[in-house]
């Protein structure tokens, strides 16, 4: 395994130093995998990411988190026990496979969530989207505290937004909540089956918009060199408009059906913010009844990881909880 980013700042340094539990997280990533640990008050301990390497296969690609888990935990916090682990993915994470993942191959047929309770036998392992976590970490510890209702918007690879209303995530029947990236974009759309029709997340993401300007410049082209081009390429700004109005259209519709307090958001597109907000403001102000606040997240890069471990802690407690009173009721 290649060398993992060196331990937090915080990491203990002296046996004493380290606490009697912790918590893990993980957040598996199209393109890498950061895993970290904390105490039992959220406070991370320390962290280390590994490259995804998508094209060894799913397979490969979870043994290189969990081998990067296993490995912060005893060169970070030898000795301490591991009280839960929070789990987050791109798509929908269950115990046989990941639904809605087409990132990595076979990703969609893996046992996720049997894997990771293999990994770490006889701890509380939660697991959840990658959107869905940050979302979390923004109501526990970020820019949401105390918002309801709420949205965060992902703007990364993919496309999505989660839903924050009466202090909880939003799940929905199937954990698909908020997975915009499917959505319609117009009347020609209606009753058109997905495969023959072209779902927002391929317009109005950061792949779609590397994709769109590689096929324009005829080079490999990332969506942060064209925001980068924007100022003095016309062809550069006119995709960064194109991209800025259509994702305003479904932020704006979702605010008016939601009437969210404040929008947070996040991803790793948020680097460009300077050239989103401006068009997304404005489109918010012009459409909605009662305008939300719009607010870069507090965890704009890392909020997943963040999530999966606020996940954790809050299995952790509700297992010490359980304990607890069990041994009241043998008392």
């Amino acid at each position: 395994m290649s060398a993992v980013s060196s331990a937090s700042p915080s990491s203990p340094s002296s046996p004493l130093d380290r606490p009697a539990s912790v918590v893990l997280g993980l957040d598996f990533g199209g393109t890498k995998i950061a895993v970290a640990v904390c105490d039992s008050s959220g406070a991370r301990l320390a962290s280390a990411t590994v490259s995804s390497r998508a094209e060894d296969g799913a397979q490969a690609s979870l043994a290189r988190g969990i081998e990067a888990a296993h490995t912060l935990l005893r060169d970070a916090v030898p000795g301490a026990v591991l009280a839960a682990v929070g789990a987050c993915t791109f798509g929908i994470p269950g115990e046989d496979g990941v639904e809605l993942a087409p990132n990595i191959a076979g990703w969609d047929t893996l046992a996720f969530g049997r894997e990771l309770r293999s990994a770490f036998p006889g701890v509380p392992v939660r697991m959840v989207t990658d959107v869905k976590a940050a979302a979390r970490a923004e109501l526990t510890w970020g820019s949401l505290t105390g918002c309801d209702p709420a949205l965060y918007l992902n703007l990364g690879t993919g496309l999505a937004v989660a839903l924050v209303v009466g202090g909880t995530v939003v799940t929905g029947g199937r954990g698909a909540a908020g997975e915009i990236g499917y959505n319609l974009r117009g009347l020609s759309d209606v009753g058109v089956p997905l495969r023959d029709r072209v779902p927002l997340e391929d317009v109005a993401s950061g792949k779609a918009l590397a994709a769109r300007a590689s096929a324009d410049f005829g080079r490999p082209t990332t969506a942060s060199e064209v925001f980068a081009r924007a100022g003095s390429d016309q062809k550069a700004a006119e995709l960064v408009h194109a991209f800025v109005t259509e994702l305003s259209l479904h932020v704006v519709n979702l605010a008016i059906a939601i009437d969210p307090v404040r929008i947070a958001v996040g991803g790793g597109m948020v680097r460009s913010w300077d050239q989103i907000q401006p068009g997304l403001r404005a489109a918010l102000d012009a459409g909605v009844p009662y305008p939300p606040e719009l607010v870069l997240a507090e965890f704009p890069f890392d909020a997943p990881l963040i999530g999966a471990l606020a996940l954790g802690v809050r299995a952790a407690s509700w297992a010490e909880r359980g304990a607890a009173l069990g041994q009241g009721a043998l008392a």
